[in-house]
């Protein structure tokens, strides 16, 4: 069975107007205009997402600033639980279908930046998420995550008494998808660590899945077959394998790997069918899991959550 993720929050803030500006970047409609991320949560729960993630991404020091995460961090992060959960809940009680809420859990001090990780200062930022979103989500998901370390710090702030599902999603390196898609280069995370060291990070942490997202479409179906290689071994059930891409430029991030300094470029070849095309190769490669990152919209999620549960049916 294939669980359909929702796609991009702050891209699709920016395509329907919400205030958007760096450095809040999605953070800023929280601040300003909470009712644009229950309309993107709705958009993408309307598409069919399965899975619809809070709005916590720029919900730390890097975005905010460290004054004003100080004073409102844990309030935003329960004003995005509470948005989200109440766009789940709507569809169950107008449709019955059952809609999960993640709990986002982002990189502590700056997208693809895994070497400015400091494990003694994390805490001091993760935890007030953790604490503002509890009340609200169905599971933790640590995303981009640069490096296992960052990993691990977000699993400790979660605590080991949290009985939820703990999802693990890692950014991937990207500067040569092409080289990576044709087999010239093993996919790594960005830190430079190996997949098999991230499967392992996810057996450690007793997480419920192993995902790759935010990184150029090209590189996900080899980590994804590396991951599943190194899950074939176990005996017992290992973590599920998913991956949500983003539709940045090829090399977008190259020159000089401050992923949220500016607005990226996004690229004009993947279009709703084009990212079908790369989902259907990566539910063949073993991911059981799919959805979409920056500039992965509805329509995208539509698509994806239509055919492949069409294939679903057929093959029944």
């Amino acid at each position: 069975m294939t669980t359909i993720l929702d796609g991009g929050m702050g891209r699709e803030l920016l395509r329907i107007g919400a205030p958007f500006r760096q450095p809040e970047w999605s953070a800023l409609a929280l601040l300003e205009a909470p009712e644009f991320v229950r309309q993107v949560h709705d958009s993408f729960v309307l598409a069919g997402a399965d899975v619809i993630t809070t709005n916590t991404y720029a919900v730390v020091p890097y975005h905010l600033g460290d004054d004003r995460f100080s004073a409102r961090g844990r309030e935003l992060a329960e004003l995005a639980g509470r948005l989200g959960r109440d766009a789940a809940d709507a569809v169950v009680a107008a449709t019955g279908r059952t809609v999960s809420l993640a709990g986002s859990l982002p990189p502590a001090f700056g997208s693809y930046r895994p070497d400015r990780f400091h494990a003694g200062d994390a805490a001091r930022i993760l935890d007030p998420l953790v604490a503002g979103q509890s009340p609200f989500v169905d599971l933790w998901l640590a995303e981009t995550q640069g490096s296992t370390r960052e990993a691990r710090a977000a699993r400790a702030a979660v605590g080991a008494q949290d009985e939820r599902p703990f999802w693990i999603s890692f950014t991937l390196e990207d500067a040569e998808p092409e080289a990576v898609a044709a087999g010239q280069r093993s996919p790594t995370l960005r830190s430079g660590e190996s997949i098999a060291a991230a499967a392992q990070a996810a057996l450690d942490l007793q997480a419920r899945a192993l995902l790759f997202n935010c990184s150029h479409a090209g590189v996900m179906e080899a980590a994804i077959r590396e991951a599943a290689a190194a899950f074939a071994e176990r005996t017992d059930r290992p973590p599920a394998i998913g991956v949500y891409a983003n539709a940045f430029a090829p090399h977008a991030h190259r020159a000089t790997g401050e992923a949220n300094e500016v607005l990226d470029a996004l690229r004009d070849d993947l279009d709703p069918p084009e990212y079908l095309a790369f989902a259907r190769r990566w539910l063949e490669a073993g991911a059981s899991i799919v959805g979409g990152c920056c500039g992965i919209g509805p329509a995208h999620i539509a698509l994806l959550a239509s055919a492949l549960r069409e294939k679903v049916r057929l093959e029944g």
